[in-house]
């Protein structure tokens, strides 16, 4: 790539680099050709799936589109998916055949779900991630022409699964279909581990409040219109939701970066990988090896601005700023109706006031990237 501009390729168009590329649309750095990878024509922002589930938005209100923002940033847009990686020669093969070189790569891609980590997934479960295909089967699967009677079990109670599970039931009877019946299987344990005693006590009797059954089982194997649980028992379900933890990209795996033991991508302070100092990486995919936190759309919107910042200093050949991650996070967890819950560390708050705070929040950072930048 010598006598050519010096090529920054972003892959993905994760939360974190929908931000990078607002910071070059308001500031761009000459000499530097700017690339996005991205195998969708938008950015669903993660924290309004939930609301969109239940039917209080739009798919179009939950969404970035990146044409709109790769062309304010004067960013060449492929619409593409990475499937190899070659760090020691600086190269992305993309699904379609084309091998692209870089100088410098950012990585914020977002994690993938296993669809093997459960036999009979693959074939008859719909998967939480990625978020874009989750959210046009399962849309088609509600339209009004297609909806009919059905068994839902949500396999996972973490936020997004419990999220999910409320979102549905709401959705569900908001459509007069009192005969739908919506399952969350925890696996063992109350929902969202990791949760203070308060918070998980709230979102238990929000559960209750729907109509979702609890269940601690876990799920052996996925068939067609039923699931066979730890104690031997066949449970009816017409549609299985899968909302397990996050998996790292099977292209990483051969890629040469340094990954953490799970497959994702190890970086540093500075976000930028432990092996190769020209590759940077954020949110889900990546994996802060010093400061290890939760995978969770707060953490990969809050790393959005520094990453901007520390790919600009990388290009001008300057000092990186450290990124310290924060220590107790906001979380606004959506209770299907208009209702939320709030937790930041030991303090935790519920009702329709925190829905309305939690809606603000989310439309302005929609808004935020979806208006011209000379408007802002």
């Amino acid at each position: 790539m010598s006598g050519a501009p010096r090529r920054l390729l972003l892959l993905g168009g994760g939360h974190a680099h929908v931000q990078v590329l607002d910071a070059w649309a308001r500031t761009p750095l000459p000499g530097v050709e700017l690339c996005l990878v991205t195998p969708y024509a938008r950015q669903m922002y993660s924290g309004m799936v939930p609301g969109l589930v239940a039917g209080h938005y739009a798919a179009a209100q939950c969404a970035i589109p990146l044409p709109a923002l790769a062309a304010a940033a004067g960013a060449k847009l492929r619409l593409d998916a990475a499937v190899a990686l070659d760090a020691a020669a600086r190269r992305v093969t993309l699904a379609g055949g084309e091998v692209l070189d870089y100088n410098w790569l950012s990585i914020d891609t977002g994690p993938v779900m296993d669809r093997d980590a459960l036999p009979g997934a693959r074939e008859h479960a719909l998967c939480v991630r990625p978020i874009e295909d989750f959210v046009a089967q399962l849309e088609a699967l509600l339209q009004p022409a297609a909806r009919r009677r059905m068994d839902v079990a949500v396999i996972g109670a973490g936020a997004a699964g419990v999220e999910l599970a409320m979102a549905l039931a709401w959705r569900l009877r908001h459509a007069g279909d009192g005969a739908s019946r919506v399952v969350l299987l925890t696996g063992g344990g109350d929902p969202l581990p990791g949760f203070v005693p308060q918070v998980r006590q709230r979102c238990v009797r929000a559960l209750a409040g729907l109509g979702v059954s609890v269940r601690s089982q876990a799920c052996e194997r996925i068939d067609a219109g039923e699931l066979q649980l730890g104690d031997g028992e066949r449970l009816p379900c017409d549609l299985p939701l899968l909302a397990i933890g996050a998996s790292a990209p099977s292209w990483l795996a051969g890629s040469g970066l340094a990954l953490d033991e799970r497959g994702f991508v190890a970086t540093g302070p500075t976000l930028q990988s432990r092996s190769h100092a020209e590759v940077f990486a954020a949110g889900d995919v990546a994996t802060r090896v010093d400061a290890p936190h939760p995978k969770s759309g707060v953490y990969a919107v809050r790393a959005g601005p520094p990453l901007a910042a520390n790919l600009r200093r990388a290009l001008h050949g300057g000092p990186l700023q450290t990124h310290v991650p924060q220590r107790r996070t906001l979380y606004l967890l959506s209770c299907g109706e208009r209702r939320a819950i709030a937790s930041w560390g030991g303090w935790t708050a519920e009702g329709a006031w925190v829905w309305r705070w939690k809606d603000r929040i989310d439309r302005a950072f929609i808004a935020r990237y979806t208006r011209a930048p000379s408007a802002q």
